[in-house]
């Protein structure tokens, strides 16, 4: 059973949908927001880590290196390597560090915790020529690729510190460790788990927060389209019964007056003198015309019971004054209409006011009426063989019907298309919603 077979409950399953949806995009957009959020967070804490890593390799390069890098050491005695070895070991196996190299400025290696690379020439990384030209000291996580890099390349990333730093005698040098990246991704995750579980929560409580307002604007909107949509069944009901107030004043008036005069006028003509019997002949078959076409005016202007008969056995009666007139139409509507009576209503006025024009209008001498009904909605399409008309210079004043039933249509949130090409005919297709039908 759908939500629209209940009374209320189509406009409460609105509401509900477009809470859901509120939800819904609010969470994407929270997942949209703490994604880069969480990037950022780590990229923070990387360099965090990697700052820290720097800062604990400049303390040892002026603590350790300067005091014990001395004559000895740039010779590459080896009393000197073992003498700094022992220093440096406390450091190396409590920081992770996994190698150490002293650069002199013009590349060569005068120390290495591998001893097979100390007195080797390489050439320096644009870090070191920087430290040697005054620059920073750097930290970055990377693969170590370099060919001084055979020790660590098998490693994986790496983090690679440069620090400057200088012998006893003044030489510049350069200060170069291998962290393991363990730690730098271990703080990564600390940080980043310390400060997800806020920034979620933050979004989330500020999502409901928001949730109240837009659940009464939500009511709010679906309780002023309930009103518009009131007020358009209304103005359709109140257009019917001014039509059948039409339809009855011509009937019981205008129609009655003119058939008595009808009668009057075939008694003349059967009594009067007879030279005026031609005359009064033809008065009474152009009266007789006009009545004839009165009443089927009046068939037109009086709507039918709709609730009773159902929309397919309105279209059948609407169809046949235009039949009897020579106008050839095919009706293409299923037995099971719209289960309401104001969207059917819509759906008859259309076809009604399409009908009209073609019989009037466009010559037409066939015309298709088609009908096409789901969950969603309704579809009406009305095509005639007519001379058609050039759509962009308008309908002009015979269309005047079709342009304020396009308005209504609208006003119910639907949408009428007329499409019209000259001499190819012209064919006017309504689209109605549902919840036109729902919210009264």
């Amino acid at each position: 059973m759908r939500p629209k077979d209940f009374p209320g409950a189509a406009e409460r399953f609105q509401v509900r949908a477009a809470v859901a949806k509120f939800l819904l995009m609010g969470f994407l957009a929270l997942l949209l927001v703490a994604t880069p959020v969480a990037f950022w967070i780590r990229a923070a804490a990387e360099r965090h880590a990697l700052d820290n890593a720097l800062l604990l390799t400049q303390h040892v390069a002026d603590l350790a290196i300067t005091p014990l890098v001395d004559e000895a050491l740039l010779a590459g005695e080896p009393a000197a390597l073992d003498a700094l070895d022992r220093t440096l070991q406390p450091w190396r196996n409590d920081a992770s560090v996994l190698r150490i190299k002293v650069w002199e400025g013009s590349g060569r290696v005068v120390y290495s915790d591998m001893r097979s690379l100390v007195g080797q020439h390489f050439e320096l990384p644009d870090r070191g020529r920087d430290l040697l030209a005054g620059g920073p000291g750097t930290a970055s996580l990377e693969r170590q690729q370099e060919l001084e890099n055979e020790y660590e390349f098998a490693s994986g990333e790496l983090v690679e510190v440069y620090v400057s730093s200088a012998a006893s005698n003044g030489t510049p040098l350069i200060f170069e460790a291998y962290y393991d990246d363990d730690p730098v991704r271990d703080e990564e995750q600390a940080v980043l788990y310390s400060m997800i579980p806020p920034l979620l929560l933050s979004l989330a409580a500020l999502q409901l927060a928001q949730l109240p307002p837009a659940l009464r604007l939500a009511r709010g909107i679906q309780n002023h389209q309930a009103t518009r949509n009131r007020l358009l069944k209304r103005a359709v009901e109140a257009s019917d019964l001014e039509r059948r107030r039409i339809a009855r004043d011509l009937h019981d008036e205008v129609i009655q007056d003119l058939s008595g005069l009808g009668y009057a006028l075939e008694s003349e003509e059967l009594h009067g003198p007879p030279e005026q019997r031609p005359v009064l002949g033809g008065a009474r078959r152009i009266l007789q015309q006009t009545v004839h076409s009165l009443r089927a005016m009046t068939r037109e202007l009086y709507p039918p019971d709709l609730e009773r008969l159902g929309l397919k056995t309105s279209l059948e009666r609407l169809v046949e004054p235009h039949q009897e007139r020579g106008l050839a139409v095919r009706l293409l509507i299923p037995d099971d209409g719209p289960p309401d009576l104001g969207l059917s209503a819509l759906l008859f006025r259309v076809a009604r006011e399409a009908l009209s024009n073609s019989a009037k209008h466009s010559g037409a001498t066939m015309v298709v009426v088609s009908l096409r009904t789901d969950q969603r909605g309704s579809e009406i399409s009305i095509s005639d063989n007519g001379k058609g008309f050039d759509t962009a210079r308008g309908a002009g004043d015979g269309h005047l019907g079709l342009r304020i039933l396009q308005d209504t249509i609208r006003e119910a949130d639907g949408d009428l298309e007329i499409l019209s090409v000259p001499g190819a005919g012209t064919t006017v297709t309504a689209r109605l919603l549902s919840r036109f039908a729902a919210t009264h």
